[in-house]
């Protein structure tokens, strides 16, 4: 009997101990829930660096070259704030910028009008994050 009750505790202790152990959340999924906050520009958009054409009047972003990981953000959403219109747009992440800092976007005109901004204006400050991988828009 003793010899069972020490199996029993030490199995109870084994099971608490795998319930209680921490789950290792892979980096790529807390960097979509990170918001980042810089400036935000606009460029006439073309081939970018994800291989697709665009058109100035599509929802273009190019995200800093320091966080493009080799085209792993390619086709993926961003959805991005202006800090002080409040406005609110999804974009496509398309290409690169070299130019930018780390928490700098540069977009397509009319996403940089979208967000309540002027051409003449020619920057603001935006916040950001990435949308889930599965989220088709």
């Amino acid at each position: 009997m003793v010899a069972f009750n020490t199996y029993f505790a030490l199995a109870l202790a084994l099971v608490g101990s795998v319930v209680a152990a921490p789950t290792a959340v892979p980096e790529a999924a807390l960097e979509k829930r990170v918001t980042h906050t810089g400036r935000g520009t606009f460029f006439n958009v073309g081939l970018g660096a994800c291989g697709k054409t665009n058109v100035d009047s599509d929802h273009i972003v190019a995200i800093p070259s320091s966080r493009f990981a080799n085209g792993d953000h390619c086709e993926q959403f961003v959805q991005i704030t202006n800090t002080k219109t409040k406005k609110t747009a999804l974009a496509l992440v398309r290409d690169s910028c070299p130019g930018c800092g780390g928490g700098d976007l540069d977009m397509s005109p009319s996403l940089f009008q979208a967000l309540g901004a002027t051409l003449d204006q020619g920057v603001m400050t935006v916040s950001w994050h990435f949308m889930n991988k599965s989220f088709r828009g």
